[in-house]
């Protein structure tokens, strides 16, 4: 259990974390959507901005292939790059040649993803949800093989641009299975951004409850301008770790109409002033860099 901040604000007897990991996934999530490529060196420079920023763990680069995002074509490069400066980082793996890709690169930690919504999953990979979830056995089994740390997304936790709203069976039914196969945290998407603070809180404590000893990670999109506040929503519900990309770049290629991720900068000045600790200070050169990158703020 975290430590208690004196006079911090409870919720079902459960303090606020003193303590917070931002994840900063503005390489990745911030930039896959991005009509116009944006070179490696230049994504470089973000990583190295970033690690100097603090940040224990980075979002890098993904895996799949250039076909269906054109703006990852450069993970080799951006891999070998992290491992050089000797940061921990994360890169996407959808699959087992991904995965491959991944070991072949010497990558430490690897992420995979499933949406919860049947609809939502289909139109990103073509597979139903459960068919995807047993392709995940041998992934999994293959990267625990080789000691990676595991982050597994579940995508649209709350509502699904094609079927609605997501219920809370059809996320419990994707995070068992994860769980079940060693994942080593799980990362909750509002992936379209339209979740509000009361059902954020209210899914969060569910899966806490059901999962006590998983780690959950908050990811939230700023489509309805509610990000932040789903931030201290999941935050009372007990959960310590949040992704945010800086200067809030982001959008999901098969989630229509969602924004950018919570603003990393907007995230940290709110943990400041409420005494949370994050162990990372982003200056606004950084910001400025980050979204000079972006053709669609």
């Amino acid at each position: 259990m975290s430590p208690v901040i004196p006079g911090s604000v409870r919720d079902n007897g459960r303090p606020l974390p003193r303590q917070v990991e931002i994840i900063d996934v503005s390489p990745r999530d911030g930039l896959q959507n991005e009509p116009v490529l944006v070179s490696a060196d230049k994504k470089k420079e973000l990583i190295l901005r970033l690690s100097k920023a603090g940040f224990r763990r980075i979002e890098t680069t993904s895996f799949v292939h250039p076909k269906w995002v054109p703006q990852m074509a450069d993970a080799e490069a951006i891999v070998a790059y992290c491992n050089q400066l000797g940061i921990t980082y994360i890169t996407l793996t959808p699959n087992l040649k991904a995965l491959e890709r991944a070991l072949a690169a010497d990558v430490p930690q690897i992420a995979v993803f499933i949406g919860a919504s049947n609809a939502f999953n289909q139109k990103n990979v073509n597979r139903t949800t459960d068919e995807s979830l047993a392709e995940c056995e041998p992934l999994f089994a293959r990267a625990k093989q080789r000691g990676l740390f595991v982050r597994a997304y579940v995508s649209t936790v709350w509502h699904c641009p094609y079927q609605g709203a997501v219920s809370y069976e059809e996320v419990d039914h994707v995070v068992k299975r994860f769980a079940e196969l060693g994942a080593d945290e799980i990362d909750l998407g509002d992936t379209n951004g339209q979740a509000h603070p009361q059902e954020v809180f209210e899914r969060c404590q569910s899966l806490k409850e059901a999962y006590p000893r998983m780690p959950f990670v908050g990811h939230f999109h700023d489509t309805s301008k509610l990000a932040l506040a789903n931030v201290y929503a999941a935050l009372l519900a007990g959960v310590d770790r949040f992704d945010a990309s800086t200067g809030g770049l982001g959008g999901c290629p098969f989630s229509p109409g969602a924004t950018g991720n919570v603003a990393t900068e907007d995230v940290l000045a709110m943990l400041d002033k409420m005494g949370i600790h994050t162990g990372t200070y982003l200056d606004a050169e950084t910001v400025s860099f980050a979204r000079s990158l972006s053709t669609r703020i």
